[in-house]
């Protein structure tokens, strides 16, 4: 097996020792499918619209409802993952989870209804919202912390790649059928097909769950210490394992002076009784990270190309180009996140998503309507685009992937799994309300003021994250305590 000498860290306190690397890529890599289902169920609708307002005859807020469907599920799978893998471990509730994918892509294609199409998606969305808040706290939990940043900041690369291999799955189906409303396989039309095709890799993380072991620090907290131990050993060694257990049992201690079981209560300050800060610094990234709008990229970005006059095949295109451009950006955060640290991307990806999100709002306003349709001049769209992959850049390699490295780190073992659980459900409501409000603002308001918002709301996290995050970079899990 493969070991790296854990010496020397960064900052805070590192355990001495090797680590047995292969085993950590085993389990990063498996944890890691989870974000690619993430990103695909996520980015699966983008380029089914037509179809969906042609089979089930959607206005626009329809349009929106069957969209946003799917992030009701990812709030209410985010709320209760968190605590359930208090209760029967963050391995099993995403085994739940890939079972719900599964079922999820299923019911979505074969839906004869727009009811039974947000039914399926969102039983979708829970395995979504489970996979989105224990990915990250599972990396977390059994990896060293001189590379637990970049170890954890794969998750967004997968997300990416998930969200691409949608846009590619689309695209592909799409051109060969002749659009996304044609007949395909079957005499079905492709974006029922795109639907179809999540199976495949949602059988392959149901499959390869099974080959994990628990998180350590959730066996210690159950009182299971022997199990916690034996899988500690198998990645630390034995030495360092057993100073890992003291410490984990210490950190649990340290939060709850009876070391009860977790709960949400633990969230709230005994000296006040209100939510602790750090609850509310959790609660703030993740509604930050949607607020700023990425998600209308994601989820409406053929809409959105075709409305300033490209085709839907190359709207199709556009999009497979910002998720490479996402996997690039986000190669770059797993180069710099253990290194430069995790508050300073936070403030670089702020100020320049306020830069780049303004310029599209400046070049949406320059725009005149041709049969109820914004038109860009050649220049001015050159521009717009330009400036919307800029954006994706920024926050790949800031908001993107450092959110969800906090996420997972930032808070005590104590409250880990219920502050997961309040960030998550809050992170999920805010995508709710951005992704359901853009085609209404969109058409009510007009992009520029849209995107001015969210221009706005990017100016404003640059000044939160200065006042509210704390680094995290090189610390132990144990030493979130203090």
């Amino acid at each position: 097996m493969a070991a790296i000498d854990m010496g020397s860290a960064p900052t805070g306190v590192e355990y001495g020792g090797k680590v047995n690397m292969a085993f950590v890529a085993m389990i990063v890599a498996v944890a890691t499918i989870g974000g690619f289902m993430f990103g695909y169920d996520s980015g699966v609708i983008n380029g089914t619209q037509d179809g969906l307002e042609k089979a089930f005859n959607l206005s626009k807020l329809g349009t929106g409802l069957n969209v946003g469907a799917i992030l009701l599920g990812c709030a209410v799978g985010a709320f209760v993952a968190g605590r359930l893998a208090d209760v029967w471990g963050r391995r099993s509730v995403m085994m739940i989870g890939a079972a719900l994918f599964v079922v999820s892509a299923l019911g979505a294609g074969a839906a004869t209804s727009s009811l039974l199409f947000v039914i399926a998606r969102f039983i979708g969305g829970v395995g979504v919202g489970a996979a989105s808040v224990l990915a990250p706290v599972y990396i977390s939990e059994v990896t060293p912390a001189s590379i637990r940043g970049r170890l954890s900041s794969l998750q967004q690369i997968m997300i990416i790649t998930g969200l691409t291999g949608a846009f590619v799955a689309n695209w592909a189906l799409a051109s060969h059928a002749g659009s996304s409303t044609a007949p395909l396989w079957l005499d079905l039309p492709a974006w029922r097909w795109m639907f179809w095709m999540q199976v495949i890799p949602a059988v392959i993380y149901l499959v390869a769950l099974f080959m994990i072991p628990e998180s350590p620090r959730f066996l210690v907290a159950c009182g299971r210490e022997a199990e916690a131990q034996a899988v500690l050993t198998r990645i630390f060694g034995a030495e360092t394992a057993a100073k890992m257990i003291a410490d984990i049992r210490a950190s649990l201690l340290s939060i709850a002076a009876d070391h009860h079981r977790p709960s949400f209560a633990d969230l709230k300050d005994p000296a006040t009784g209100r939510l602790r800060k750090l609850v509310w610094a959790g609660i703030g990234l993740a509604v930050f990270q949607q607020l700023v709008g990425i998600n209308i990229v994601f989820y409406y970005g053929a809409v959105l190309w075709q409305s300033v006059g490209f085709s839907e095949s190359d709207a199709l295109l556009i999009n497979i180009l910002s998720g490479t451009l996402s996997i690039l950006a986000c190669l770059v955060t797993v180069l710099l996140v253990d290194r430069l640290g995790r508050k300073p991307l936070l403030l670089i990806g702020s100020a320049g998503m306020a830069v780049t999100l303004a310029t599209m709002a400046m070049c949406f306003a320059s725009g005149s309507f041709t049969d109820g349709h914004l038109t860009l001049s050649d220049n001015v769209g050159t521009v717009a685009l330009i400036a919307a992959n800029a954006y994706v850049v920024f926050f790949n390699v800031s908001w993107g992937p450092v959110m969800w490295v906090m996420l997972g780190e930032m808070f005590p073992n104590q409250i880990r799994g219920s502050a997961l659980a309040v960030s998550g459900f809050a992170q999920w409501i805010a995508n709710f309300g951005i992704s359901v409000s853009f085609p209404a603002m969109a058409a009510g308001l007009g992009l520029p003021l849209t995107y001015g918002f969210y221009a706005l709301s990017a100016f404003l996290s640059f000044f939160f994250v200065r006042a509210m995050v704390t680094e995290t970079r090189g610390r132990t899990l144990e030493e979130m305590a203090a």
